[in-house]
């Protein structure tokens, strides 16, 4: 028997938004669209969402964010961008 902590394969929508730092209607609005991966469990609209498939949005994210910029969409706009 290990003393390692069980590793979390899914999260709660509430538990994903604090993972990405955002509101979990963004969360949601993610699921909708399908950006990001979730499964729906049961009828009364409980969503988990993949430990792994936050993990993924996220490398998704950093490639998109860098093609933008490669393509000029994003300019160094000191009052978006952190210090």
């Amino acid at each position: 028997m290990t003393d390692e902590p069980k590793k979390v394969r899914f999260l709660t929508i509430s538990q994903a938004a604090e993972e990405l730092n955002v509101n979990p209607n963004q969360i949601r609005a993610l699921l909708r669209t399908g950006e990001l991966r979730g499964i729906h469990i049961g009828g009364r609209a409980v969503w988990r969402v993949a430990a792994s498939d936050v993990e993924d949005y996220i490398a998704e994210a950093y490639r998109r964010t860098a093609e933008r910029i490669a393509a000029g969409e994003l300019k160094d706009d000191r009052e978006s961008l952190p210090e």
